[in-house]
């Protein structure tokens, strides 16, 4: 940067990044005729033409060099800029780009920097909204709800304590599609500004705090967690709560479609060099040609749990989001119908 710097500061190439580099192409381009001046003036004359020629060769190949490597250092503010947009692609990380200069490369970073501040505000701003949005939908949703059980409870004459009980369901379809939709707004924020670190994570331990996570919903449908552990730890790029984040949602979703008193098993292996957690239900299955399109987010590929447990059709997209940030995969299948199914994550 400092070259850059230093050639702006001279006048006539201050406004062009193009005048640059062939500035210092006409330098690199006439050192070998300067040289090859000199030493025919200030040489014995003797000189003879084989030694002028080598000297000609060599001041050409050290010029060729040197302009090669000055033109490399000059196109530092290109790879500054680039580099800077690939950081906030991949980290959201604002860059300290200089605004100063008056040429093509100096309006590029500072252009770029305009640009990463304006998204960044835009995107702030309406994050802000949603979040804003979802707490007053949540808020007034659970007022409704409040008030239909009130109204259950009061023992009124039908049909009114059923259109309640309708209302009731409704509004509790809502709050797990808004509670879905924050936590959604939450894992996206927080991947971007995630770098993953490969470290060592206890299987062991993780899969005694994901039994004890989903152990209320276990209990309410009286569903027999297992667990078979074929491998006790592995180096993964993914933090251990992110991993957990993962695992809840997929026996989340096995818990809503098993049938009540059935049992879920869950499986950790490595294959081939890759660690397989499998989540495995014996429930309602599915039966799709392509079962990529149950990752998709509000997927239309949803359906009512064993006991009328409303999907939002987020729960599976977060887990694809989250793994795939993380350099791994996730597969579904099943037998069919009321034949169960098994997701696998694959590191």
């Amino acid at each position: 940067m400092k070259l850059y710097q230093n050639l702006s500061s001279i006048g006539f190439l201050k406004k062009s990044y193009a005048f640059k580099f062939l500035f210092v192409a006409f330098v690199g381009i006439h050192i070998p005729l300067i040289g090859i001046l000199f030493y025919v003036l200030f040489a014995q004359e003797n000189a003879s033409p084989i030694s002028i020629l080598i000297w000609a060769l060599v001041l050409t190949l050290v010029a060729t060099g040197i302009t090669l490597l000055v033109l490399k250092r000059l196109i530092f503010p290109i790879e500054l800029a680039s580099r800077s947009l690939l950081n906030y692609q991949k980290k959201r990380e604002i860059p300290l780009l200089p605004v100063d200069y008056k040429d093509e490369a100096g309006l590029l970073m500072r252009h770029i920097l305009e640009m990463i501040q304006s998204n960044e505000k835009f995107l702030n701003e309406k994050q802000d909204m949603l979040y804003l949005l979802s707490h007053d939908l949540k808020t007034f949703t659970a007022n409704s709800q409040s008030l239909s059980q009130l109204i259950i409870e009061e023992n009124a004459a039908e049909p009114i304590p059923q259109y309640a009980q309708l209302i009731h369901e409704a509004t509790t379809q809502q709050l797990n599609f808004i509670h879905g939709f924050i936590k959604l707004l939450k894992i996206q924020d927080e991947l971007i500004s995630i770098e993953p670190k490969r470290q060592l994570i206890s299987l062991t331990e993780l899969n005694d705090k994901l039994a004890v996570q989903v152990s209320q919903q276990t209990q309410l449908k009286k569903i027999r967690l297992t667990s078979k552990l074929l491998v006790k730890e592995y180096a993964l790029m993914i933090s251990p709560d992110l991993l957990l984040r993962v695992l809840v949602n997929l026996v989340d979703n096995a818990l809503k479609f098993s049938h009540p008193e059935g049992e879920i098993n869950l499986v950790y292996q490595v294959k081939d060099d890759q660690l397989l957690i499998s989540v495995q239900d014996h429930g309602l299955g599915f039966e799709l040609k392509t079962p990529s399109v149950l990752f998709e987010k509000f997927t239309a590929e949803k359906k009512m749990g064993t006991a009328n447990e409303y999907p939002t059709g987020l729960g599976l997209y977060l887990c694809k989001t989250i793994v795939e940030k993380h350099k791994g995969r996730i597969d579904a299948v099943s037998p069919g119908h009321n034949q169960g199914a098994t997701f696998t994550v694959v590191f």
